[in-house]
């Protein structure tokens, strides 16, 4: 068996939340005097935890002023989720997930720049926690790409580094794991160019997820 964990990223990878992370962070940074921000600038700093997206995005902010603007997503994140429609996964995620999870001798975990709190509602609200048998936050551990949530996942689940694959979608997903060695695949359809992730000499790419769930079957 080549994989024993499968690690995947959330927003951008399993979850479409692109336009509500952007909506949320635009409505942040306006509430909170930072003025306005242009849509590509926040697609460009998902995956980050959220303390590091905020000072990527508005650098000259203060710390107490970028506490208030993380305190505004949070409060306008929170509020989408209860009041408007939910978020949904990607095209064949959910069907996927299911089929890994009953993988024998697989394991699922996800790795996040989310906080513990979204990442536990998100489970919460589409019932799919049980898919996972661990999960690592940035509001727990360090943000992506440093690579120590990767490395407190294959502490706990007792897995080698080359028995393990990171998915996502990002730079931030593609380089953590390659600080660590890990084997990485490249999701095409989230928020950073095939030729971004490329630089991260990812073991596969695909922008679809069924071929991706194909294609791990085939590596365990």
């Amino acid at each position: 068996m080549k994989y024993q964990l499968i690690i995947f990223d959330w927003d951008g990878t399993l979850m479409d939340s692109q336009a509500r992370i952007v909506s949320c962070m635009q409505r942040a940074a306006l509430a909170a005097g930072a003025g306005s921000l242009s849509s590509e600038a926040v697609r460009h700093i998902i995956g980050l935890g959220l303390p590091e997206a905020i000072l990527v995005l508005c650098p000259s902010l203060s710390a107490p002023q970028r506490e208030v603007m993380r305190q505004y997503y949070a409060d306008y994140f929170v509020a989408a989720e209860t009041h408007d429609a939910p978020m949904q996964f990607f095209p064949g995620v959910r069907q996927g997930l299911d089929r890994l999870h009953r993988q024998p001798g697989l394991t699922l975990a996800v790795a996040t720049g989310k906080s513990r709190r979204g990442l536990d509602r998100q489970f919460e609200s589409h019932a799919c926690g049980h898919w996972f048998a661990a999960s690592r936050t940035a509001d727990l551990t360090e943000s992506k790409p440093s690579p120590l949530m990767l490395e407190e996942l294959l502490e706990q689940l007792n897995v080698p580094v080359d028995r393990a694959l990171m998915v996502g979608d990002t730079s931030y997903d593609l380089e953590m794991a390659q600080r660590l060695g890990m084997d990485r695949v490249a999701m095409t359809y989230g928020v950073h160019a095939p030729e971004v992730l490329r630089r991260h000499a990812p073991v596969y790419e695909t922008a679809d997820f069924a071929a991706l769930v194909n294609w791990i079957e085939r590596a365990v």
